[in-house]
């Protein structure tokens, strides 16, 4: 029996399987971007819109707690922990819920190697709109860990949501 044929057998080996994918994916874009961007260079993809960039973030998303990389790893292992142990409080039998904690545990992995390797989370992808008089307006760079981070909690949102009005008792309308 092939190992992949082994991983897709439980709800725990699959999470396993999707947060190894992102981590991968995550890494080697990342390399990418340190073997062809120096720190702080960018690279128009689309004028006014879209570049990919090299910037470290030693803090959490939108630079929040900036210069706390050794904390944020601290805070990114406990996260680790109680995602894990709390992993069956979200029905984690289904395939979605296996696929949203394979994404958020993958993403904070991704982001926790930079962290402890290269001291800062490498973020690469940046949206922005040029104004007329040439300064930007932009959406704080990110990168696949934190995209994978932000969908899998986006799934978990909707799964919680629709668990809860399959809960909800469906009142009737009053007789008339």
């Amino acid at each position: 029996m092939s190992p992949l044929n082994l991983l897709h057998r439980t709800p725990n080996r699959r999470i396993a399987l999707i947060a190894l994918l992102v981590v991968a994916l995550d890494q080697i874009t990342k390399q990418i971007v340190l073997r062809f961007l120096g720190y702080a260079q960018e690279k128009v993809v689309i004028a006014g819109f879209f570049k990919f960039v090299h910037w470290g973030n030693t803090g959490a998303a939108w630079s929040l707690f900036r210069g706390n990389n050794g904390l944020l790893a601290g805070v990114a292992l406990i996260a680790l922990l109680v995602l894990y142990f709390s992993r069956h409080h979200f029905d984690s039998r289904t395939l979605l819920s296996q696929i949203a904690f394979g994404l958020i545990a993958g993403g904070i992995v991704g982001n926790l190697i930079d962290r402890l390797r290269v001291k800062h989370v490498i973020d690469f992808i940046y949206f922005y709109f040029q104004q007329k008089n040439g300064a930007e307006i932009g959406f704080p760079a990110f990168n696949v860990a934190d995209s994978a981070i932000c969908t899998g909690v986006g799934l978990v949102f909707l799964i919680t949501w629709w668990s809860d009005r399959k809960l909800t008792p469906v009142e009737p309308s009053p007789s008339k």
